[in-house]
């Protein structure tokens, strides 16, 4: 189903073990959302064999997230691109910055009015773009875009493989109520039954 609109932006802070494996913390605003384009690389290798493809196999590689936010505040801009504040409050950008990678979660309204909720479980952003102009006779709103690439988590889900994204559609068959009420409250882990094999 079509989707009409985009809200609830937010951002997780991630901190790794001595392994690599990810541990999110409580998930903040980052600001209210414009835009959202995601762009998705594959990793493609196909087998021939008997004059024919015998195996193909497409793999995720990596992502780009676009987002065009209302505002970056200091904080938000300070966790995604690594920017310092002075001691005056003035937000200092340096060649040398370099965010940590954080988790982002949105949602998007669907036609019908239910939501199709969204986590990324590893984004590192670059420095915010800026589009100004002066003012004339009608006026147009400049509002900041940051781009991030997207890879997939060190940490492995309960199947064994390494998740890059968790989406859900609040109106899908099965899923319980307190998954989309907690959607927000901490960035969500796959759940995977334990199969019955004998270890």
């Amino acid at each position: 189903m079509a989707t009409i609109g985009l809200d609830r932006l937010y951002y997780a802070p991630i901190t790794e073990d001595e392994s690599g494996d990810e541990t999110y913390g409580t998930p903040v605003m980052l600001a209210k959302a414009i835009s959202a384009e995601l762009s998705i690389e594959l990793a493609e290798a196909t087998l021939y064999a008997d004059d024919g493809a015998a195996e193909i196999i497409k793999e995720f590689k990596n992502g780009t997230l676009s987002l065009g936010v209302d505002d970056i505040g200091r904080k938000a801009a300070e966790s995604l691109t690594g920017a310092t504040t002075d001691d005056n409050g003035v937000l200092i950008s340096a060649s040398e910055d370099g965010g940590s990678p954080v988790a982002i979660g949105f949602r998007a309204k669907k036609a019908n009015g239910q939501y199709r909720y969204f986590w990324l479980y590893r984004v590192k952003f670059g420095v915010p773009s800026t589009n100004l102009a002066t003012k004339g006779d009608s006026i147009t709103f400049s509002t900041p875009t940051i781009e991030g690439t997207v890879s997939r988590r060190n940490k492995l889900d309960g199947n064994g493989n390494h998740p890059w994204k968790a989406e859900v559609n609040a109106d899908d068959e099965g899923v319980l109520p307190a998954t989309i009420s907690g959607w927000y409250t901490e960035v969500y882990e796959p759940v995977f039954a334990v199969s019955g094999g004998g270890e």
